[in-house]
């Protein structure tokens, strides 16, 4: 579904990402993983076009994306939940997912509902500004936003962040059952432990070069991954 091949981006002088090839396929959860600063975000910025690469290309469904604005993105099925949650902190919990669905002709009862399955506390405040929102709420609402464009692949960057642990579990539930109706999705997370619990593969980023490729369960169980991000 996606495949990035050998990209470099810059920010300036900075050579922020060097070289990095990788691939998510239909149906997967690929987790990239790596200390604060590795590069993550960067590579999500660049595969939904807030940042075009260099050099390299990305190719999403077929499709050379690697110099299309951020814009039309939404309407070839990537969608981006970005690292912050920003939501529109102003507009009510209803109006956010409104938001969501803008490249749909309307917004559907039955998108609504569905939304509301996964995230039932989101329901109960659909009137609600978002801004007065938990910050877990708004974890959840941002998701929510971005499934509402029905997306094919959706890239998740620090899901779990600043959030308490039984938050953070309730986070990744959710992660698993939009994996199991079908979801696609990169993963991008400090927590590396839960990252790994989820993913069917993921990759160890380290001052923008990929170090360690393999399934969450190798790289659960390697001892570099255990004594660098694990703490063991």
């Amino acid at each position: 579904m996606l495949k990035i091949d050998d990209i470099h981006v810059y920010y300036g002088a900075i050579h922020a990402i060097k070289g990095v090839s990788f691939e998510v396929n239909d149906g997967e959860i690929v987790a990239l993983i790596g200390a604060n600063g590795a590069g993550k975000s960067t590579i999500l910025k660049t595969i939904s076009g807030l940042m075009h690469p260099r050099s390299g290309s990305i190719n999403f469904c077929g499709q050379d994306i690697s110099h299309t604005d951020a814009y039309k993105l939404l309407r070839t099925g990537l969608a981006h939940v970005p690292e912050g949650r920003r939501i529109f902190l102003q507009m009510t919990v209803q109006e956010n997912l409104e938001m969501g669905a803008y490249i749909n002709k309307e917004v559907s009862q039955e998108d609504l509902d569905r939304i509301f399955t996964y995230f039932p506390r989101l329901k109960e405040r659909r009137k609600q500004i978002a801004g007065t929102l938990s910050g877990g709420e708004q974890q959840m609402l941002a998701m929510s936003r971005a499934l509402m464009s029905h997306p094919k692949l959706m890239m998740l960057d620090e899901p779990s962040m600043g959030l308490a642990p039984i938050l953070v579990d309730q986070i990744f539930d959710i992660i698993r059952e939009l994996h199991k109706a079908g979801t696609t999705i990169l993963l991008v997370e400090q927590n590396a432990r839960k990252a790994l619990q989820v993913a069917d593969r993921a990759y160890v980023l380290e001052t923008g070069v990929i170090t360690l490729n393999g399934t969450g369960e190798e790289l659960a169980n390697s001892d570099d991954v255990k004594k660098a991000y694990l703490g063991g």
